[in-house]
């Protein structure tokens, strides 16, 4: 049986166990999802720990997606963005294994394990599930977190030109400075930025805690606009409900959710992942 998993600090609230174990059931895939909650300081030590015991792929959440970067060897995407959020420890069940390389002079050397962020495939696999074309949009996204980096990378890459509006607009101009081709600044424009936007991602915790806040005021939404708000607890929130009533495309942060795990599933598989089985198991412990 193969083992997968997530750390982080805390996991108990996590989704992931039951999405991934839907997966596996729907491929008939002998594995488990289990968590890890190391100690703060912890994160690196966790993935020698769990390469040790023969893991075969974990996901990473708060606050470690920094820490293991040393840990492991980035891919291109993981390493601009600056976070981690899978890793992949080798080979599945039943093929050659390929830990070990050989070094100058004919000895071995332990493999360090890959590193990816699927945040980034969460945002761009979400908007092009509900049938959204990016390349060419104008992209605003509201944030400078690392969900926000997650999402204006993944669009640019994807062909869109990105402004990245921020409460602290020194955090919007650095987080730009590192994404090809977008732009920076505060909040002060953000009607007139959204009513000029393809796409719109929400990737501040507004409307978590209060489900009647928003970061967009209603009226600058449009039917023109595709609008992904990462925040998926509430799964109807505030700027979604606004985003409907305007004619706009709204894509709920579970989407997100789910595509980003998807994209872990199938680096560590090399299965196409079953959507709608993990779909289902997500939307069930939602609510």
């Amino acid at each position: 049986m193969d083992v997968y998993g997530l750390i982080g600090n805390p996991v108990g609230h996590s989704l992931s166990p039951p999405m991934h174990e839907a997966g596996y059931e729907a491929l008939d895939i002998d594995a488990r999802y289990v968590t890890f909650e190391p100690g703060l300081d912890a994160a690196a030590r966790a993935v020698d720990g769990a390469a040790a015991l023969g893991v075969r792929g974990l996901n990473v959440t708060i606050p470690f997606k920094r820490d293991v970067l040393d840990a492991v060897d980035p891919d291109p995407l993981a390493e601009r963005i600056g976070a981690v959020n899978t890793i992949d420890f080798g080979p599945v069940s039943g093929t050659a294994d390929t830990t070990d390389d050989r070094t100058a002079d004919g000895g071995t050397a332990e493999r360090r394990p890959s590193g990816y962020n699927t945040d980034a495939a969460g945002v761009t696999r979400a908007f092009t599930h509900h049938g959204v074309e990016l390349a060419g949009a104008d992209a605003l996204v509201i944030g400078a977190g690392g969900a926000g980096r997650a999402a204006a990378f993944a669009l640019a890459d994807a062909g869109a030109t990105v402004h990245v509006a921020n409460r602290t607009v020194d955090r919007a101009v650095a987080l730009a400075d590192d994404v090809p081709g977008a732009t920076g600044g505060g909040l002060a424009d953000m009607a007139d930025r959204v009513s000029a936007a393809d796409v719109l991602v929400n990737a501040t915790s507004v409307g978590m805690e209060d489900p009647d806040s928003t970061p967009v005021p209603a009226e600058a939404l449009h039917s023109d606009l595709a609008v992904l708000d990462a925040v998926y607890t509430p799964i109807e929130t505030r700027l979604l409900r606004d985003a409907v009533d305007r004619g706009a495309t709204a894509v709920d942060g579970a989407w997100m959710l789910l595509f980003q795990g998807i994209e872990a599933f199938e680096i560590w598989t090399g299965e196409a992942a079953p959507v709608e089985a993990m779909n289902a198991a997500l939307r069930a412990e939602l609510g």
